[in-house]
């Protein structure tokens, strides 16, 4: 399993909202190519980009930015917010952006969906779901930024694409990003059992290489993470085993 550093995007600068509230926003002072070099320095292959400008307006903000960020090469980009169509995914890919990620369409626009990753193929075409527990214990995904909860399973969504060549998807535990409570290892090792040719990206709640290392015996391909490693809280050493290049 390989960490994918993350680093959210508003206005230029890099922040962090916490459960996806942008009214509990927190800045951080580091630029966000500084931050690519430095993960990059410490052996991340990958970086998790989240243009919230772009998630929250539904069109690109940060675009000269973002391609700044794909020109540095020794670390591939996954780029994420507000990706609903063609015509926003086809520029970014072109500037070297490694993989777009769809969050909202990939439920609401499922037949565009589709042919996007006809065209454009599985490995560069990631979906997103983002969901929330409900009081059966099922994941439920949420759109919009989270502001619209679905009755749709996470499962439903996912077996939606079982004809297509989907390889890639990142979940994320809606009540857990931001929040440093730790991971929800039971999901992404249902995700797992149910869909194992899926490499699954588990987003929300680390904390610690603790978490880390549940998330990989859980049978994550990935895990990203923003708050922890933005406020150095998992020790240089170990993270070593989880980044491919240290």
């Amino acid at each position: 399993m390989r960490l994918i550093p993350a680093i959210d995007l508003r206005g230029g600068r890099c922040v962090r909202l916490r459960h996806g509230d942008f009214a509990a926003e927190t800045l951080y002072a580091a630029a966000p190519l500084e931050l690519l070099a430095k993960y990059r320095d410490a052996g991340a292959d990958w970086l998790h980009v989240v243009d919230l400008d772009g998630a929250r307006d539904g069109h690109a903000g940060n675009g000269a930015l973002i391609e700044r960020l794909a020109a540095e090469s020794a670390v591939k980009l996954q780029v994420g917010g507000g990706l609903r169509s063609r015509a926003a995914i086809a520029p970014l890919l072109a500037m070297g952006v490694a993989r777009a990620v769809v969050g909202s369409a990939a439920l609401t626009q499922a037949g565009e969906v589709r042919a996007w990753l006809a065209e454009f193929g599985a490995e560069r075409i990631a979906l997103a779901f983002d969901v929330r527990i409900d009081a059966g214990g099922t994941p439920r995904v949420a759109t919009h930024g989270w502001q619209r909860q679905s009755a749709v399973s996470l499962w439903e969504a996912v077996e939606s694409y079982a004809a297509d060549a989907l390889q890639h998807v990142l979940c994320t535990d809606v009540r857990r990003d931001g929040a440093l409570t730790g991971p929800n290892v039971a999901l992404y090792r249902e995700a797992a059992a149910r869909f194992p040719t899926i490499a699954w990206q588990a987003s929300g709640g680390v904390r610690d290489a603790r978490d880390l290392a549940a998330l990989k015996d859980a049978g994550a391909a990935a895990a990203i993470s923003g708050k922890a490693l933005l406020d150095e809280l998992i020790a240089a050493e170990e993270l070593r085993a989880f980044l491919p290049n240290a």
